[in-house]
């Protein structure tokens, strides 16, 4: 068990050029301790994000994950190592020979909000909601090899797979549903029922949900009850801002305890006194993203040249100040399945303009190139209140101009701006967004034309042999042969530029010096704040 167990846990990998940047806190953000944890004290959290649905079976963004990582809790959960480690579960899983049968024994004793306590049931009700014919959870792709999941006695749980998975370790991280509280919700609906998923959530993570005010914040309260021990911090207040300018200034005034800076800002908030800086290497990338079933985009050609044409060094050096890297392919440097042996299309607008030019685009009268009565004209969207998405926005205008294509940057509140472009509308032409990607590999869940109707495969890509790859991938349990695998569809994927990848960011948290406790983790923005506490 001990060695099938070590094929499917994930590994921190790669490494970094990055000055002072190991993965780690820099230096600016080391702290001496200062003395016993304290209990008592509201932490304010600063965010231009607000969430859009607070449960996490559902969610895609990252403002909603950031309540639901604190009001659920999953069986297992991701350390900053990027390993897997037991939450809700006792242990790690015992496993069977052949792979297909997952056990896992629960903790007991562990409350939901309301007193009840979580048993295998509940988590038997949740993991069958991805696998019920009338889910609409973005997720369900990920559960395609669960067959079966039951309740072995009170406390433990077996989950049953029709094939070998060598993912399935990080996929039971979800938070656990209360299963007395809505399993007479038909699982059609349970996506809409905004009594429970809006109104009053309840988990069995470390706070609970008060109240959610619109435009102005959102308010948790310490879990007493909390299995790993009572949080140090009385509250959390997620408070809204229009844009990370804004944020800035209530940090500056003290106002809020936490935000997630943008690099613009580094230089002014490092003048902050009583402010600490801490970064990491994300496990994520940021890209632009087009829509492949938009006539201008089928071509890959076009896509190719957009590539081509944006000087995305500059957009590191520039925009991000040199804290980022550039990418090239849909994985992380973070990631054993990390392969940067793929196509790269450098910043050459010559050769831009000859795939546009072989792709049968000619200038127009004012210089916007056409085919066939069409111009080369589109617009990129973003949420409003990210600043720097608003400068790629801007910056990609003056690029593609260069080469003839016409693009107009636009904004959109968070959650407009999500259901403009998820399923069903995918009403958009290009966006400037960010992927946090998961700690196993698979592509399936963003690049599997199976994802494109109700999954996250927005950008409708389409490709056999990724399609393939993404199938069988994780039926081989040998890291190095499963890499491989993984590193064809990138390099096929980096060849279709259904995205222009843009970088792997570097994330920098400005803390106030009053925040104890904090461990910065590369995917997860709440990690372990039971442990953070307030230096009064």
């Amino acid at each position: 068990m001990i060695f099938m167990l070590s094929l499917f846990l994930v590994a921190c990998g790669g490494g970094t050029d990055a000055p002072d940047q190991t993965g780690g806190d820099q230096d600016t953000a080391e702290q001496q301790p200062v003395g016993d944890p304290q209990y008592g004290g509201n932490m304010i959290l600063g965010t231009s994000g607000e969430p859009v649905i607070l449960n996490p079976l559902y969610h895609t963004d990252s403002a909603s994950a950031d309540i639901t990582d604190l009001v659920f809790a999953g069986l297992m959960q991701t350390n900053e190592n990027l390993e897997m480690e037991p939450l809700v579960a006792k242990t790690q899983p015992e496993i069977s020979e052949d792979g297909l049968e997952w056990t896992y024994e629960l903790n007991e004793g562990i409350l939901f909000h309301d007193g009840a306590e979580l048993t295998a049931e509940d988590v038997v009700f949740t993991y069958n909601v991805f696998i019920h014919e009338d889910t609409t959870s973005p997720r369900a792709g990920d559960f395609r090899s669960l067959v079966n999941v039951e309740a072995l006695d009170e406390y433990t749980v077996k989950f049953t797979l029709a094939e070998p998975d060598a993912a399935f370790a990080t996929r039971v991280t979800y938070g656990i549903l209360p299963k007395h509280l809505l399993e007479d919700i038909p699982v059609a609906d349970l996506e809409d029922y905004r009594e429970f998923n809006m109104q009053n959530p309840i988990g069995t993570g470390p706070f609970k949900f008060v109240s959610w005010t619109s435009g102005q914040n959102l308010v948790l309260e310490a879990n007493e009850e909390y299995f790993e021990g009572r949080p140090y911090l009385d509250n959390v207040t997620f408070r809204f801002a229009s844009d990370s300018n804004a944020l800035v200034l209530l940090l500056e005034t003290g106002d809020i305890h936490h935000m997630i800076a943008p690099t613009s800002e580094i230089g002014t908030i490092e003048l902050y006194d009583h402010v600490n800086l801490h970064s990491t290497l994300a496990l994520r990338y940021d890209y632009l993203g087009w829509n492949l079933d938009r006539p201008l985009f089928e071509d890959k050609r076009v896509r190719q040249a957009i590539t081509h044409a944006i000087d995305r060094q500059e957009l590191v050096e520039t925009i991000m100040e040199g804290n980022a890297e550039v990418a090239h392919a849909p994985v992380s440097p973070l990631s054993w399945a990390y392969n940067d042996d793929v196509p790269k299309f450098e910043y050459d607008v010559e050769k831009a303009k000859q795939l546009l030019a072989d792709a049968g685009w000619e200038p127009g009268s004012d210089g916007i190139l056409e085919k066939d009565g069409e111009r080369l004209s589109f617009t990129i969207l973003s949420n409003s209140g990210n600043v720097t998405r608003r400068d790629i926005g801007i910056i990609t205008q003056q690029y593609l101009r260069e080469v003839g294509i016409e693009v107009k940057p636009e904004q959109m509140e968070w959650g407009a701006f999500l259901d403009q472009i998820n399923p069903p509308n995918f009403d958009f032409d290009g966006v400037v967004m960010a992927w946090g990607l998961a700690t196993d590999p698979n592509p399936r869940a963003i690049w599997h034309s199976d994802q494109i109707e109700n999954g996250l495969n927005r950008s409708a890509y389409r490709n056999d042999e990724v399609d393939r790859i993404a199938d069988e991938n994780t039926l081989v349990m040998d890291q190095a042969e499963r890499a491989a695998m993984l590193g064809d569809a990138f390099a096929i994927i980096a060849e279709e530029q259904p995205y222009t990848f843009l970088y792997y960011p570097y994330q920098f948290v400005a803390l106030s010096k009053e925040v104890q406790g904090f461990t910065h983790h590369p995917r997860i923005d709440m990690y372990k704040v039971h442990e953070w506490w307030l230096n009064q």
